[in-house]
């Protein structure tokens, strides 16, 4: 329901102005959440019978296609950040490390999803279903792939793990 009413000039600029705002919001809250948060057994972040280990969204999306396109958002924020766009190492603890930033990177795209309807305070409801759309086409692909990279992962680690336990 709106409650400020702006010209359709400042309605504008405040959308430009509020959803950096509110995903840069939802990338600190992610970033400050212990690590423990991001398991990948958690419900949110297990891998489902459904997805067929990642190959869904590969099927469906093409997602092994275009998903060198997006843009690390590990990157902003720290020159020590976790890179997932290109591994530099793939040791155990580099990929457990991939599996953590990997579910805080789905959580961030999500939360960045949720305030659409914020957007009702101060503009036309019509336009809600335009944020939502942006919020969809600008966040979805990032969890998609999330959703993509962690089971190839994780099944690397297993056999690695299950190798290992073969030769003792």
């Amino acid at each position: 329901m709106q409650i400020i009413f702006l010209t359709n000039s400042w309605t504008i600029l405040l959308c430009f102005i509020v959803w950096p705002l509110l995903q840069v919001s939802a990338a600190f809250i992610c970033l400050k959440l212990p690590e423990r948060t991001f398991s990948s057994q958690s419900l949110l972040f297990r891998t489902y019978d459904f997805e067929n280990g990642g190959r869904l969204y590969d099927r469906i999306f093409r997602v092994s296609k275009w998903k060198h396109l997006l843009p690390d958002g590990g990157m902003i924020w720290s020159k020590k950040a976790f890179r997932k766009k290109k591994l530099d190492s793939f040791s155990n603890e580099n990929l457990t490390k991939f599996l953590i930033e990997s579910g805080r990177a789905e959580l961030t795209h999500w939360l960045a999803i949720l305030p659409f309807w914020v957007f009702g305070f101060f503009a036309p409801a019509r336009v809600i279903w335009y944020m939502l759309a942006y919020a969809l086409i600008v966040n979805l692909p990032c969890i998609i792939t999330q959703r993509y990279n962690r089971p190839r992962v994780q099944k690397l680690l297993y056999n690695r793990k299950n190798q290992r336990m073969d030769h003792h």
